[in-house]
């Protein structure tokens, strides 16, 4: 045992010299450390290469190799002091330049700079397509950079500061508009599907949303069936809805107000959406559809007398519009519905006194619309092709049916759509129905002495001489609250044998009789 212990301990000791034999060795031969392109230093090309520094007596000085370390450690502290220096006195100038760029808002809104941060792309690319996102904003402006160039041949000294211009592409994010298509039990949804999908522009900027009521089997494997591109969700309450016994044929229509109340706290409280646009899923939409709400965005956000954006016109059949004025919109007192935009905030607003039923009806009464009106276009943007409904093919027949679909793209956001802002509007709309020449029906239905191609006016001064002259001119006679179909101010616009007519109230018009409902 004894004998064991020893041979430990002297292997021990032979390690320990051995260990520290070889590190005095490795400090020894160890090359000094010197600045780049100097003699001594550690860089090939040095006055003496890959060479130590040697005492008289050949062996190597290390307290003296530590000393001049550190003082090149304290010499190139002083050079990274010194250019810290430089940059300081420049930093107050990169600030009130960079301070120069403007972002184009979308709507000529500006937004929080902390909510929406720009993109920098250095360098600047070639000017982009704008074919696909046609209403991306964005502005480029200069800035001038710090471009530090050091001379290396000295040590010290920063022998350059110059400023490079730098392009710099400020983007705003565009606002993600979804499409919320309202589904039960028609198999049919493909056909609106498909052509959503076909004219969307993109799937990031216009998720679609399909919300499906009724539970049934078949039409959930045809939305299933598009997979990813689209989301598929699903009311859970399936239950019937307890009505008053003379309201059962109407069960539908309770179930229907129930699931867009649930659908829409959907987009925007669970999904969080700023706005949304409401399809059914018997609408077929148009080529510029998707174009068409993006450019009329910031016109609903920014006109506070507005409260939707419709890509419907009640009164859109053949014959009754201009198919050389598809690019022609209006603002209308009648809510449309059929393919319309809302905004998160007009949606708190309804959804704590949203109806049990009825809830297009219920959106057209005065408490509700406040005297805000809609947009709509002179062409619509969606058509219907669901004649069965709980509506039972109300009105299908006699009217939608004849509905005319838009065919021609529209670039509504390269136009300027301020016109539509109701300080603007009003004025020139007033002034252009009232400065029409007044004519009679008969004059209109007979057309033998109009040799203009107007427009003209027939006036109206009760609801009865109302439905009696849009029945004779075949546009819809009913009204909601008073208010006409496609009306604004009571005025109806559409064409009548080639000419542009305006049926109206008489001059001065103030507000609408809700007796007249």
């Amino acid at each position: 045992m004894v004998r064991k212990r020893g041979s430990l301990i002297l292997c021990g000791a032979f390690l320990f010299v051995a260990c520290n034999g070889l590190l005095l060795l490795f400090l020894w031969g160890r090359p000094p450390i010197g600045r780049f392109g100097e003699g001594g230093g550690a860089e090939p090309g040095g006055r003496e290469e890959w060479g130590v520094a040697k005492r008289k007596g050949g062996g190597t000085n290390l307290a003296g190799e530590v000393i001049r370390l550190a003082e090149e450690v304290e010499s190139e502290l002083e050079t990274q002091k010194e250019l810290l220096k430089q940059i300081q006195s420049h930093r107050s100038l990169w600030e009130k330049r960079r301070g120069m760029g403007r972002r184009r808002m979308d709507g000529g809104k500006v937004e929080n700079q902390e909510e929406h941060k720009p993109s920098l792309q250095l360098p600047p690319g070639p000017p982009k397509d704008d074919s696909e996102n046609k209403d991306q904003s964005q502005q480029e402006f200069v800035a001038a950079v710090p471009d530090l160039k050091v001379d290396t041949q000295s040590d010290n000294d920063l022998k350059e500061l110059n400023y490079t211009k730098l392009e710099v592409t400020v983007t705003s994010p565009q606002v993600v508009i979804p499409i919320l298509v309202i589904a039960c039990d028609r198999v049919t949804v493909k056909r609106s599907l498909d052509k959503l999908i076909q004219y969307r522009p993109s799937a990031e900027l216009y998720p679609i949303i399909v919300s499906q009521d009724c539970g049934h089997a078949e039409t959930a494997r045809v939305i299933g069936s598009y997979g990813s591109q689209v989301t598929h969700i699903s009311q859970p309450d399936l239950s019937d809805i307890r009505v008053r016994p003379e309201h059962r044929k109407f069960q539908g229509y309770y179930k229907i107000a129930r699931h867009y109340r649930w659908a829409l706290n959907q987009v925007f409280n669970t999904l969080s959406h700023s706005t949304v646009v409401i399809v059914e899923d018997d609408l077929e939409v148009a080529p510029d559809f998707f174009e068409y709400f993006r450019a009329l965005h910031p016109i609903l956000t920014s006109d506070p007398t507005l409260w939707c954006v419709s890509a419907w016109n009640d009164n859109g059949r053949d014959g009754l519009v201009d198919p050389g004025k598809a690019d022609l919109l209006y603002r209308t007192d009648f809510f449309p519905g059929l393919g319309w935009m809302l905004l998160k905030d007009v949606w708190a607003e309804l959804e704590p006194k949203w109806p049990t039923a009825f809830w297009d009806d219920w959106m057209r009464h005065p408490e509700q619309r406040k005297e805000r009106s809609c947009i709509r276009p002179e062409i619509s943007r969606t058509m219907t092709f669901g004649r069965k409904g709980v509506s039972l093919g109300q009105f299908f027949d006699q009217y939608l049916r004849y509905i005319k679909l838009n065919t021609d793209f529209v670039p509504f956001t390269k136009h300027d759509l301020s016109y539509l802002m109701k300080e603007n509007f009003d004025v020139n709309f007033v002034k252009e129905v009232y400065s029409a020449p007044l004519v009679k029906i008969e004059e209109l239905q007979q057309g033998g002495g109009l040799k203009a191609p107007g427009p003209y006016r027939v006036q109206y001064s009760s609801r009865e001489s109302f439905k009696v002259m849009a029945r004779n001119l075949g546009v819809m006679d009913d009204l909601k609250s008073g208010v006409p179909r496609a009306g604004y101010r009571g005025v109806v616009s559409f064409l009548s044998r080639g000419r542009r007519v305006f049926l109206t109230p008489p001059e001065g018009w103030t507000k609408y009789d809700v007796s007249w409902s």
